[in-house]
């Protein structure tokens, strides 16, 4: 599925060039003075890489055959008069002088380049790790995880090297291409012309590679998306693929794919393998074809030795901006790619978006109503079907109904996990999609089946849905909730790591972290998702009686399989193949209702 729902993102922006480019500038606002000190800082490099091998031309004509310094010389070196020494001391000195300054400006494009591209990955990382948070959970158990994870930490780094090692080199190859061509061509036209002769099949071949590498880039990107996807999966269910031995079969996936990755990696080098091959084949035509005009000019008496070898080194200088913007273009085709993928992630719409009126809400009285509400996550296929009921504030109502029947996708419609297909949900008499999404959210708090706790402290973890608790109210809630005298026998108490996920903690023990999360968050609403089916039943024993305690002035919506948990609700809601089958209101009524569901249960398995 992964696979799929990859190709369908990437083809949201594919074939957009100039737009792609356009969002991409975009991009680089706030940081667009720093990438201009990058770019003149290496425009910088190009009058330092010229008058690099003059030094040695002034050393070859004027210190060993006696010509006259060149003029633009004059003023900063002494003449031969006062002596070869002191000429050949101050070629050495400039010599020296040249790679010092080469080599600032390096420390210095370096220094401003590292703080630039980092700034660029993370402000991109920053957003794609917001859209993620943004999009559903349905979503993201669709595509899996890794996608969105690939995207953020590896196709996000796109924009540094396109910006950084991508645009900036490719300007400055431009300039030292014009720069170089220039001095070459006042040293001698024919030569230049011969030299530069070379440049539009170099393009010619760039241009032609460059599709070829954009798609097997993009090809490569997705299959190793899913690579990692085998990873998560596996590392996620490790306690399952060791209970039934699997390990090597698990390996034989993830070598199948990673052997599909390098096959897709090999072609693309392959092609730009070819490519260089092809480039420095036709530079080396070229750089032939100069050695025999200069020489043969040598030997005419029309160039002398120095100026050869500082034409043959310009040549070379020539051909280095040359051989950069061709390979930058093929280079960056992966790069592009990766931005494809970036802003197809950022495009896609959230499935529960906030209106741009959305109203605030401080602390809800506590109602709640469906009305005529149907869902679905794919077209015609309905999860719920027209299904309405009211509870009023303090009610606390048990969802029944067998394994698929849409419990929990009632509870999260409630919490805008989704939004309704058809119909309203409405707190408080509002629309919950006129109110704004994290107010409603706050709203509730939530106590799962398999609690989610952090590998960070137990602390943290009770005071993730107010981060901004005291000490005395993190050990209040955990006394409510029967933990606190479990926690203080923990070598480090409240500031115990609980590991990945919490394993370290036994089951009742992280059900009862998650019901002092529960207690610290406060809300009007609570939703208890069979928060005793994991355990046994002494433990049991110990949670219900916090949870007796935690919905005090609450309402309460308890899903349940364990029958027992219901006793006591004032409203029974039974869901069976999304349709509400039956509501019960009253205490007594529901007590009835869950004696007769419990004998239909025990019949079958009694027969």
């Amino acid at each position: 599925m992964s696979e799929a729902g990859g190709k369908s993102m990437d083809q949201l922006v594919r074939g957009s060039g100039p737009s792609l480019y356009a969002r991409m500038l975009a991009m680089t606002r706030g940081y667009r003075v720093a990438i201009l000190g990058v770019l003149l800082l290496e425009l910088l490099s190009t009058p330092l890489a010229l008058l690099a091998p003059v030094p040695l031309q002034v050393a070859v004509d004027s210190v060993l055959q006696g010509r006259p310094i060149p003029h633009y010389l004059r003023g900063v070196l002494p003449s031969p008069d006062r002596g070869i020494e002191t000429l050949l001391l101050a070629v050495c000195a400039l010599s020296v002088l040249l790679v010092l300054l080469s080599q600032l400006q390096s420390l210095a494009s370096n220094l401003l380049t590292t703080y630039t591209g980092q700034n660029l990955i993370l402000a991109l990382r920053t957003r794609l790790f917001r859209q993620a948070q943004r999009l559903s959970a349905n979503h993201h158990s669709t595509l899996g995880t890794a996608d969105a994870i690939y995207r953020v930490q590896t196709d996000a780094t796109a924009v540094e090297w396109i910006f950084i090692d991508g645009f900036i080199p490719l300007v400055n190859a431009a300039f030292a291409l014009i720069s170089m061509l220039y001095v070459i061509l006042r040293l001698d036209v024919k030569i230049g012309s011969v030299a530069l002769a070379v440049s539009p099949v170099l393009f010619l071949l760039t241009r032609i590679s460059r599709p070829v590498l954009r798609r097997q880039s993009r090809e490569v990107k997705r299959m190793e998306s899913v690579a990692l996807g085998f990873v998560q999966e596996t590392l996620s269910i490790l306690r399952v693929v060791k209970a039934f031995g699997q390990e090597a079969r698990e390996e034989r996936r993830y070598v199948d794919q990673v052997a599909r990755c390098i096959r897709g990696r090999l072609r693309v080098t392959l092609v730009e393998g070819v490519l260089g091959l092809s480039i420095n084949l036709v530079l080396a035509v070229g750089t032939g074809l100069v050695l025999y005009i200069g020489v043969g000019n040598v030997l005419a008496k029309t160039m002398s030795l120095g100026q050869l070898l500082l034409t043959l080194s310009y040549v070379a200088q020539l051909y280095s901006p040359l051989k950069t913007l061709s390979r930058k273009c093929v280079s960056m085709q992966s790069q592009f790619a990766s931005m494809e993928r970036v802003f197809a992630f950022l495009d896609l719409p959230p499935d529960v978006p906030e209106r741009p009126d959305a109203r605030p809400l401080h602390r809800a009285e506590g109602a709640l109503s469906f009305q005529d509400v149907s869902f679905c996550y794919e077209p015609n296929r309905p999860i719920l079907k027209h299904i309405s009921f009211e509870v009023e504030p303090g009610t606390r109502a048990g969802i029944v109904g067998s394994t698929g029947a849409g419990k929990t996708t009632l509870t999260n419609l409630m919490v805008r996990f989704a939004d309704p297909t058809e119909g309203q949900v409405l707190l408080d008499g509002v629309d919950l999609r006129d109110l704004r999404l994290a107010d409603a959210r706050s709203q509730f708090s939530i106590v799962f089946q398999e609690p989610v706790l952090f590998a960070t402290s137990l602390a943290e973890n009770i005071a993730y849905g107010c981060p901004g608790a005291s000490r005395e109210q993190i050990e209040e809630a955990a006394r409510a909730a029967d933990i606190h005298e479990q926690i203080l026998r923990l070598p480090d108490a409240y500031a115990t790591l609980v590991g990945e996920r919490g394993l370290k903690l036994s089951g009742g023990e992280r059900q009862r972290i998650g019901l002092a999360r529960a207690f610290l968050r406060d809300a009007p609403f609570l939703i208890l998702d069979e928060p005793t089916s994991s355990v046994d039943l002494q433990t049991e024993a110990t949670i219900l009686e916090a949870m007796e305690r935690l919905m005090r002035g609450r309402t309460t919506f308890i899903i349940a399989h364990r029958l027992n948990t219901l006793v006591h609700c004032d409203l029974l809601l039974h869901l069976e193949d999304g349709w509400l089958m039956e509501v019960t209101r009253t205490s007594h009524q529901c007590d009835s209702a869950l004696a007769r569901l419990q004998e239909e249960m025990a019949g079958p398995q009694g027969a």
